[in-house]
């Protein structure tokens, strides 16, 4: 394999299981600090990682990066941030609303029910978490993807490698033990 792709699928590696544990944070924070339900693993898998985030990260990341760098005005306003934002609200709704029907049809059920929220279609999707997702988005492309970017760039090829491979054998035991024990 290319060196560069190497290098690249490595980096999207990391992305992408560092975007599922913060997720796997941020869902159990809403869970046990703000709405006082108590723990619970808020993945579909046993480790401490929700793969909707990271794969939503990366499917932000590839989808809005042009767009992001675009230097887009409405008269005198940048109204780029505000197209990025729209954007990510979309692409996460989406992601959302696909992630319950393959988890319905895969489990039975999906991890979440929005018909306590105002606008929301069968509880699978509202539109408090997609403007939720918005902010979220637009912190995670516009100040950690470019921490996440130089943290990794610093880090020696020999010392990324590792670390992605590590994580992957983690994550593939992961899904073997999830999916088929």
């Amino acid at each position: 394999m290319n060196s560069n792709i190497r290098t690249k699928f490595a980096e999207y590696y990391l992305y992408f299981m560092m975007y599922s544990i913060l997720g796997w944070i941020y869902e159990v924070f809403l869970e046990v600090v703000v709405y006082r339900w108590g723990f619970s693993n808020r993945g579909v898998l046993f480790g401490p990682w929700c793969v909707i985030y990271g794969t939503g990260a990366l499917i932000l990341i590839f989808s809005l990066r042009n767009l992001q760098k675009q230097r887009l005005f409405l008269g005198k306003i940048k109204i780029t941030p505000v197209l990025v934002f729209i954007a990510i609200v979309i692409i996460t709704t989406l992601l959302e609303l696909a992630a319950s029907y393959i988890m319905e049809f895969t489990r039975g059920d999906w991890l979440w029910d929005y018909r306590r929220f105002a606008f929301n279609f069968e509880g699978r999707i509202a539109l408090n978490p997609s403007i939720r997702f918005g902010i979220g988005g637009m912190i995670f492309l516009y100040v950690l993807q470019p921490l996440f970017e130089k943290l990794t760039a610093k880090l020696p090829r020999k010392a990324l490698y590792a670390v992605s491979l590590t994580l992957l054998i983690i994550f593939l035991a992961d899904l073997i033990f999830t999916f088929c024990l």
